[in-house]
């Protein structure tokens, strides 16, 4: 007999992103309900918030099979080649998947809290036989509760990104800037080059996004030598910086940091390590910003902030969770995500055992469950959300099958050492050593939802 949790009760997914969506497909597949809610008043809200950047993954890697299979009927057809754009990922694929999901998907359903009906954190007695409560609040307002057999949460981490502080706290005088328009944690539109020409712009951060921003910026800065790039590094080396080159086995990847090492080489941005922002300070319609070993730059016009984002965990205080402290993610898959120590390999693929938690039934998955390690990739989460529907359905063997190998980053050694500006060794043949040209070809760029700082 089925336990009464799973009866008449959908699967409830949070975000109705690429794993999110993909999560509602392969329920479907398996014989089981979702309800997937999106705070968003559409598909993929996030994505589209950087719709114009690039991904450095081709559209093969972007959609998933269960999504393809569901797709088919409707005449879709899987494009085979080539790099799109948040906003052509949107309207290529995911738009078209939370159209055939139909009344499957919720928009304006903000999730603000999950717990157990009945039950607070701290009680044991039954907890597990009871459904799980999702309190959700709409567009105006008004708050409902929905019962659900299990829970996936494919919030992201968009919302929530990094500040500029060192310390994992914004600097002082950080928000002040933001709020006088100074500041940005989003990668900048460069269609046109007459807002930030002549201008001089500090960019914070250490990964894809700081890369692609680089790269961009690179660019205005040769079509005018007037332009100051300033690339700001946390750590006293350059270390992984500048990706895995030729031995990343996802090729735009790998280019993306050539082409942002080529600005570098070329004088046309200049790279400051160790610089541990304390404070940003306003004057005469510019930022300056203050390290913490007494170092200034120099006023600045703009300042993008890249530096990775968080998981947002204040909806999720009454489920039991087993995270890492480091980086908020689940404790079984942080050894091989973690930044300070990940080596030469890929990362391994997730799935559902990987991804259980304390709380049964209750799963963290996409960016979200990197929390605040970097490299995440749409294929992961796919894989992800494969395993765990298998497992939801009773399938085992499906659920413990690993159908996936990620593709191998190039990159050796971890991050690189924090406090020195001595560069490390590989354990890797080092590559992409040799100056590159940047073309004017359109770069293929990293977006969050792949890879962050």
């Amino acid at each position: 007999m089925a336990n009464r949790v799973t009866v008449d009760r959908p699967v409830v997914v949070i975000g109705a992103g690429p794993q999110g969506l993909a999560a509602a497909a392969h329920l479907v597949e398996r014989g089981l309900e979702p309800l997937v809610l999106e705070a968003g008043d559409g598909t993929a809200a996030a994505v589209s918030e950087w719709g114009h950047v690039r991904l450095f993954s081709q559209w093969p890697e972007l959609a998933d099979p269960a999504a393809a299979r569901m797709l088919a009927p409707t005449g879709w057809t899987a494009p085979t080649s080539g790099y799109p754009t948040g906003a052509e990922w949107v309207s290529g694929y995911l738009a078209p998947l939370a159209k055939a999901l139909g009344d499957r998907v919720r928009y304006g359903a903000r999730v603000v809290g999950v717990g157990r009906k009945g039950r607070d954190l701290l009680v044991d007695a039954g907890r597990a036989e009871q459904p799980f409560l999702v309190h959700v609040r709409d567009g105006a307002g008004i708050e409902s509760r929905i019962e659900a057999r299990a829970v996936m949460d494919a919030s992201g981490t968009w919302g929530t990104p990094n500040p500029a502080g060192a310390d994992g706290l914004p600097a002082l005088g950080e928000h002040a800037a933001a709020d006088a328009g100074l500041l940005t944690y989003r990668i900048p539109a460069f269609e046109g080059a007459a807002e930030l020409a002549g201008r001089h712009v500090v960019v914070v951060g250490n990964g894809h996004s700081a890369a692609t921003a680089i790269t961009e910026l690179g660019r205005i800065a040769r079509a005018h030598p007037d332009t100051r790039i300033t690339w700001v590094l946390r750590r006293g080396t350059v270390g992984t910086t500048f990706g895995g080159g030729d031995a990343d086995e996802l090729p735009a990847r790998g280019a993306l940091g050539q082409r942002a090492k080529a600005a570098v080489t070329d004088k046309l941005v200049d790279l400051v390590t160790g610089f541990r922002t304390e404070r940003i300070d306003l004057t005469g319609g510019q930022a300056v910003l203050a390290a913490e070993d007494g170092r200034t730059l120099d006023p600045a016009d703009r300042i993008v902030v890249l530096t990775g984002f968080r998981p947002d965990l204040s909806f999720l205080s009454e489920v039991r969770l087993e995270l890492d402290y480091r980086m908020q993610a689940p404790v079984r898959i942080a050894a091989d995500i973690d930044p300070n120590t990940h080596s030469c390999g890929s990362v391994r693929a997730t799935g559902a055992a990987d991804l259980a938690q304390p709380e049964p039934g209750f799963y963290i998955v996409g960016a979200k469950s990197y929390g605040r390690a970097p490299t995440f990739l749409a294929l992961t989460g796919y894989e992800q959300v494969r395993s765990i529907a298998a497992e939801l359905a009773g399938d085992r063997g499906a659920a413990s099958r690993v159908e996936l190998v990620l593709p191998d980053t190039g990159v050796c050694g971890g991050s690189g050492v924090f406090d020195t500006s001595t560069p490390t060794g590989s354990c890797c043949a080092a590559p992409g050593l040799q100056p590159v040209s940047v073309g004017l070809a359109p770069v293929a760029a990293a977006v969050p939802a792949e890879g962050e700082c």
